[in-house]
Order: C-alpha cells, then structure tokens, then sequence
C-alpha cells in the first residue's frame, strides 16, 4: 500500500505524542489507535498502518537478546544488563537464552545492531581469510 507523506506525517507525530521520556508508552498508543478507529479521519488505514510500522520499529529497537553457550551467571547478567543499559539508555527489555552452537563466547543482538564475540563467529572469520 502507497502512504502519502500527509499520512507518514500524522503517524509520526501520534508515535511522538506515544514517546514520554524516550520509553513508548503502551496505554497512549492504544488510546491513540481507538480514537483513530472510531473518528475514521480521511486515510485513517494508511495512517495505522504506518503507526504500527513505527511502533513495531520501536519495539525492535529496545528489545535485546544475549545468547550464550554456557549458561550466563547473576553477576555477568547485572553486568551486560549495566552495559547495555549505558549504551542504549533506560527501558531496554533484555532477555538471555542458551545456544550451544556458539561454541563459546556470547552474540547480543539489539534492535540490527548485533555484536558477535563468539567462537563460531571467529573461527568462520578465520576460515574465511584462509
């Protein structure tokens, strides 16, 4: 579907009246979509539909997995969690799973940011330069 930029530009401007202190807040968001919903302004379907491109962007972006092969320790989970919280600010929703093709080493994946410190990824970088 083709959104105008008048669409683009209601959309954005809902998502920024959603954004309290650089955190998205849920209940405005929704609030926002019923009230689309039931006042039907002209391209209301364009405007939601953009809406929800930035809202599900904006998810992505704090949202972060921490996978490692071993399981990760209370004090090394306080540390990346510190880590993370320093580079992406406050409201960044961390989970940590277990992946024992990594071999060792851990791949922290933040919204398409990913940092791979693991030993697959060095021994495949290592194979490739050979």
């Amino acid at each position: 579907m083709k959104i105008s930029k008048q669409s683009r530009r209601d959309a954005k401007q809902l998502f920024r009246s959603c954004v309290a202190n650089g955190v998205l807040d849920e209940n405005r968001a929704k609030q926002i979509v019923a009230q689309l919903i039931a006042q039907k302004p002209r391209g209301y379907v364009a405007i939601l539909s953009h809406f929800q491109r930035l809202l599900k962007l904006d998810i992505e972006r704090r949202t972060a997995l921490v996978e490692s092969a071993a399981p990760v320790s209370a004090e090394q989970q306080a540390a990346v969690t510190g880590q993370l919280t320093k580079l992406y600010g406050g409201g960044l929703n961390i989970s940590f799973a277990q992946n024992p093709s990594l071999i060792g080493g851990l791949r922290i994946k933040v919204g398409s940011d990913v940092y791979d410190g693991s030993v697959k990824a060095r021994l495949a970088e290592l194979e490739a330069s050979l």
